[in-house]
């Protein structure tokens, strides 16, 4: 192993990024009426964009898919070699060919050409060399060519990868900008992020309902209406009639305070605490960070939930602020 002082790794690191750096300038130039020309084929485009590469080209290339497809244009990686063994039963001949190679002479490229020529696929092309076979059998080819690699042997893959990268993250959103996909897009196929969460995530996925909820009578002595609330770990009783009417909620504040007033108040009963008869409430089609919103708002720390609007009788439902943080939504 090569004796190498620290700060000569710190030169040879800097070293790398600054020459990915110069190549992603470079690229700028390439960002011409082809560019836009490509644009325009994809949003052409009935079916997904089917995109290949081999090795380092290849992971770019499942990147580039990846994006694609999470902005709102149906994308999906296929390996060339798998593509040749059958897999090109997952392409139609309503898609188009998004095909990566920095030399433009990948063998398993080269043999995957004529298939979607068969299938009748326009052919994008992102290739090193635009005089390469590739890139001259692409109906449209893109230039990321670099003029040197960052690894030290001029062999690694580096900066032309980047540039690959940085031209597939180009495409992807100006296609965005142009099918004027937005933030509510951007959530139903990202469900599980936290930008999903919040403008997706409603009250009815999160709230406590059915035996869950802490009900109390309102002749509940306030001793059992402690204990409910420590079953149900949510710091809230709701307290209805014989009736199932809606009386108000208690809280276990409300207990704390009223014991430090009255030294006889567990043998009391419930209607005796009630300090809200008009609760806060939301309805189940409520998101959850709205839901959060009022709770800070009004220094509260749980909300009835009803199905479509108020009633002066058990709620549907009850959420808690721990519910909402737990979600990730903050």
């Amino acid at each position: 192993m090569k004796k190498i002082s620290p700060d000569k790794l710190k030169t040879l690191g800097k070293a790398v990024i600054e020459t990915e750096q110069a190549a992603l300038s470079s690229l700028t130039k390439c960002i011409d009426d082809k560019f836009v020309d490509a644009c325009n084929i994809i949003l052409e485009c009935d079916g997904r964009i089917v995109v290949t590469g081999m090795g380092k080209s290849g992971h770019i290339a499942n990147k580039i898919a990846a994006t694609l497809a999470s902005t709102g244009t149906p994308a999906q990686f296929i390996h060339p070699s798998e593509a040749r063994h059958g897999d090109i039963g997952m392409v139609t001949s309503s898609d188009t060919a998004l095909v990566v190679s920095n030399s433009g002479e990948t063998y398993e490229i080269l043999q995957l050409l004529p298939v979607f020529e068969r299938l009748g696929l326009p052919i994008i092309a992102f290739v090193g060399r635009m005089d390469s076979t590739i890139g001259r059998k692409a109906e449209l080819a893109l230039d990321v060519s670099v003029e040197r690699e960052a690894c030290t042997l001029e062999l690694a893959p580096t900066a032309s990868t980047t540039a690959t990268l940085a031209m597939g993250d180009a495409l992807a959103i100006a296609l965005l900008e142009k099918r004027g996909f937005k933030e509510e897009d951007f959530a139903l196929l990202h469900p599980a992020g936290s930008l999903g969460k919040k403008l997706l995530l409603t009250v009815s996925e999160i709230m406590h309902s059915g035996d869950d909820l802490p009900i109390v009578l309102v002749t509940t002595d306030v001793k059992s209406v402690l204990l409910n609330m420590s079953e149900k770990r949510l710091g809230v009783a709701i307290v209805v009639d014989d009736d199932d009417r809606l009386i108000g909620i208690v809280t276990d504040g409300d207990i704390r305070r009223g014991l430090e007033k009255d030294d006889d108040l567990l043998n009391k009963t419930a209607d005796s605490l009630v300090q809200s008869e008009q609760p806060r409430w939301v309805t189940t089609d409520t998101l959850a960070i709205n839901a959060l919103e009022i709770m800070e708002k009004h220094a509260i720390t749980s909300l009835l939930v009803y199905e479509n609007e108020r009633r002066d009788s058990v709620p549907d439902g009850l959420v808690h602020i721990h519910d909402i943080l737990r979600t990730g939504v903050m």
